[in-house]
């Protein structure tokens, strides 16, 4: 074996700053052709495909929304690794080191290409980053075994600007992939008006008591939870919408086509089904549309048909209840939210949100395509992944303030917070402090039975620790009592119960 006078820290060196710079190239690459291409986002795309549900499950409620930025850090983890690992292969066997490097951004550009919504440009930023990665390393490794043959023992200069230009360069094409994608900004796009709107939404009561959820959220504090690592780019100048399958006249609708039919607002509230009780993943807005009962009459259903397949543009699919969308509840292809286009992040340029069911069953962002079929026939997503094929929200309470374990004052103080009950409505909120009489708290405004209720009780807090548990009651006469097991994950409906220090 022939001996390498590069050391192994040198050689490990070489091969991550190889990757780290091809890297940043394919994710320039891909920020212009396809940002979803980027290897390591391809890669942790695959792997969120592969995942079992209940891993799945496992980290939303352990991580939250950091979820997927950990997600991609460990990939890129793990990346970087095996490229340190390629370049002390290098040092002995360059056939080894680089076969290693280009195995990694081969199987980068085929996580890219399986992406259902791929096409063949998705391969491009992993060949971008092979050919240059291996480049990279098997001109670092000769810079280095260059100037230590012609200085035994003095320091390699060369090398050592040789990396150091590699790595400023990785961070520039890094930096400028972040900087091409962020340029792309939601299209200036004038709503249309609604042909009927609810009453104006009244002021909510956190404007006179401090710490409830506000009335309306605010757009970019509105939850956030799908399975795309990196948000879709849609030109709405080539997007289209298809409903096709069991129908009488299929239909394809460009995006100034939509806008063109009626449309109406409703205010709704939306939760995920990974929401724990108490838990952030819900929020309240008002949404502009067009109802998906009048573009299915429109195309004709045929008999038989009992889902929705409905596709985002990156190839997610979600089924819902064709019931759902034909009946009186006014499911939306909405286009608005809170009288602006929707965020890219929450499905620009169009999303369907279906009033009482969780997401996973009505909320396809990026919405570019209906299947009228049969449950029987094909299936989606998460029913792939043995979740239910129906899932209505469930009656849930939260208490906003105070906070678990946040000291506060003695003397007259509130508890407030949020319930909702999407298609049924809140019909009372009852507050209990240690093992006390259940309390009748005030409601806040009424906006309709899918949005949430605000809710307050004044409270003399006494010094010491104080257990508060809150309980709603919907229009049904339905009571939140204890945890209750349903046919799908998570959609806990518990007492929400927290613990206070007065002092």
């Amino acid at each position: 074996m022939e001996r390498s006078q590069t050391p192994v820290r040198v050689g490990a060196l070489h091969g991550l700053l190889a990757a780290a710079l091809g890297t940043g190239a394919a994710h320039l690459v891909a920020a212009l052709v396809d940002p979803a291409a980027s290897p390591v986002l391809a890669v942790g795309s695959t792997v969120i495909d592969a995942t079992p549900t209940p891993v799945k499950e496992w980290a939303v409620s352990t991580f939250g929304t950091a979820d997927k930025p950990i997600l991609v850090g460990s990939v890129a983890v793990v990346t970087l690794l095996l490229a340190a690992l390629a370049g002390v292969l290098h040092r002995t066997r360059p056939v080894l080191g680089l076969g290693l490097l280009a195995a990694l951004t081969a199987l980068a550009g085929a996580a890219a290409l399986s992406r259902p919504a791929a096409g063949p440009a998705a391969v491009l930023p992993s060949v971008v980053a092979g050919v240059l990665g291996c480049a990279t390393l098997a001109w670092l490794a000769a810079r280095r075994e260059a100037d230590t043959w012609a200085a035994p023992g003095q320091p390699a200069r060369r090398g050592v600007l040789a990396a150091g230009g590699a790595g400023v360069a990785a961070a520039a094409l890094g930096g400028g992939g972040q900087v091409v994608t962020a340029r792309r900004r939601v299209p200036e796009i004038a709503l249309p008006e609604p042909t009927t709107s609810p009453r104006p939404l009244p002021a909510g009561i956190e404007g006179t008591h401090e710490g409830v959820s506000p009335f309306v959220t605010p757009r970019d504090a509105f939850y956030r939870v799908d399975t795309a690592l990196t948000v879709p780019r849609v030109d709405p100048k080539d997007w289209q919408l298809v409903i096709d399958g069991d129908v009488e006249r299929p239909l394809t609708l460009s995006f100034d086509e939509l806008l063109e039919l009626p449309m109406i607002e409703k205010d709704i509230t939306m939760t995920c089904v990974s929401n724990e009780v108490g838990g952030g993943y819900v929020g309240s807005a008002r949404w502009l549309g067009v109802p998906t009962r009048t573009l299915l009459e429109r195309v004709g259903v045929r008999p038989g048909a009992d889902q929705v397949l409905s596709t985002s543009v990156e190839g997610m699919t979600i089924s819902t209840p064709v019931q759902a969308l034909m009946d009186d509840r006014d499911a939306l292809v909405v286009v608005g939210m809170d009288g602006a286009p929707l965020p890219r992040e929450h499905g620009f340029p169009v999303r369907l949100v279906t009033p009482g069911l969780y997401g996973f069953v009505g909320a396809t962002k990026w919405l570019t395509k209906m299947t009228l079929t049969t449950y029987a026939a094909q299936s989606a997503y998460w029913t792939d992944r043995d979740w239910a094929t129906d899932a209505p929200v469930l009656t849930q309470s939260r208490i906003d303030t105070p906070k678990p374990l946040d000291p506060i004052p003695a003397g007259s103080t509130v508890i407030g917070g949020v319930a909702w009950a999407q298609q049924r409505g809140i019909e009372r909120v009852e507050v209990r402090v240690d093992d006390g009489e259940w309390q009748r708290a005030t409601l806040g405004p009424d906006a309709g039975i899918d949005y949430w209720r605000q809710w307050y009780l004044p409270w003399k807090a006494t010094p010491g620790r104080h257990d508060i548990a809150v309980r709603a009651t919907d229009e049904t006469g339905y009571t939140q009592t204890t945890e209750r097991a349903t046919p799908f994950p998570k959609g806990a409906t518990g007492l929400h119960t927290i613990a206070v220090v007065v002092t």
